[in-house]
């Protein structure tokens, strides 16, 4: 005797076979989903991607997939979806490898662990030779550079009350990426120096009635007047005296900073040469810093060596003689400068 089978069991046999149909579907579309966002495996293929501004999540993975560096650009795409991750895509120079998980290369992405570049900034570099230094680096148009940092709206940002920042781009070692914004680098150098100028430091230039800006004015002078650091508090000790007598500074790379287009040979003619950083002729110290002093040279300036000198000139080995007479400078002027035109003529 056959058994009695339920009227719908057609009915109902068919549903089950299409939900077991579709569960098979999904389960290979998701096996397969997977299956593409393993590693390409290579680790040793390192490949640097630069993403611009305004990169789509798609572009991002034809990139990637165009450096072999995921199996599906669908897929890199459908996991950004799917994540939220699409819309926080943020730009700059990137480094993976084929051992990454797509899910890792995502994440790098969306968190903005770009390539940063180290970068020194040698101690008395003038502004413009910072803005050359990180144009050949890559990390910033010169011009663009230069602009931001002789922009008076911008400079107010920083709280500061100058028409130019030199001297406030603090000399040291700096991680920068790609893509940063001229703002950006030149805010990271203004706020080490801030971080550098202590209370004291501060307190210390009230003392001597000196404002900041006549303080890193000072140390630039300081800075490009000598490499030799057992000679800066000295030179400091000398630059206060004369300021201290009314008596002109005198200061050979004061007028090198007013010379245009210097070609390294500091004439007599350009002595006379008209302008406020003009030591020779102009009574005090110039409008402002002549270079971006270093900590050592900002010290000095702060803490001169007590001297009677009143005067130094080059010994042409790096070191200088101190006098504190002018016929004593003038000996030695005659002792190491004029023998030394003449040596070279």
């Amino acid at each position: 005797m056959s058994p009695v089978l339920p009227p719908n069991f057609s009915l109902f046999g068919k549903s089950l076979l299409i939900i077991f149909g579709v569960l098979i579907l999904v389960a290979g579309c998701g096996f397969a989903v997977l299956s593409q966002l393993q590693p390409v495996g290579n680790a040793s293929q390192v490949v640097v991607l630069d993403i611009t501004e305004g990169s789509s999540l798609s572009d991002v993975a034809k990139q990637l997939h165009r450096q072999e560096l995921i199996k599906s650009d669908w897929a890199f795409v459908w996991m950004g979806r799917l994540s939220g991750s699409d819309r926080k895509i943020i730009p700059g120079e990137y480094e993976f490898h084929g051992g990454m998980t797509p899910s890792t290369i995502l994440e790098k992405i969306i968190r903005g662990e770009v390539l940063q570049y180290t970068v020194t900034i040698p101690e008395g570099f003038a502004m413009s030779q910072i803005a050359d230094l990180l144009h050949e680096r890559r990390l910033a148009d010169r011009d663009a550079f230069l602009r931001c940092a002789n922009d008076p709206a911008f400079i107010r940002t920083l709280l500061l009350s100058v028409d130019t920042l030199e001297g406030y781009l603090f000399p040291d070692t700096y991680r920068f990426a790609r893509h940063m914004k001229p703002e950006q680098l030149i805010e990271t150098m203004v706020s080490k120096l801030k971080q550098t100028l202590s209370k004291e430091d501060r307190g210390r230039a009230a003392e001597l009635d000196l404002s900041l800006h006549e303080v890193m004015t000072l140390a630039s002078m300081i800075e490009k007047e000598t490499a030799k650091p057992d000679e800066r508090t000295l030179i400091s000790g000398v630059f206060h005296n004369r300021l201290q007598k009314d008596i002109p500074l005198q200061s050979d790379p004061t007028v090198i900073y007013a010379v245009h287009e210097f070609d390294g040979n500091l004439r007599k003619k350009d002595l006379s040469i008209d302008s406020p950083y003009n030591t020779y002729l102009v009574v005090g110290l110039p409008p402002g810093p002549i270079a971006n002093p270093g900590r050592a040279a900002i010290h000095a300036a702060l803490y001169p060596e007590p001297t009677e000198y009143l005067y130094f000139v080059s010994r042409n080995d790096g070191s200088h003689e101190f006098s504190a007479t002018l016929a004593q400078h003038n000996r030695a002027v005659r002792k190491y400068q004029l023998r030394q035109r003449r040596r070279s003529s």
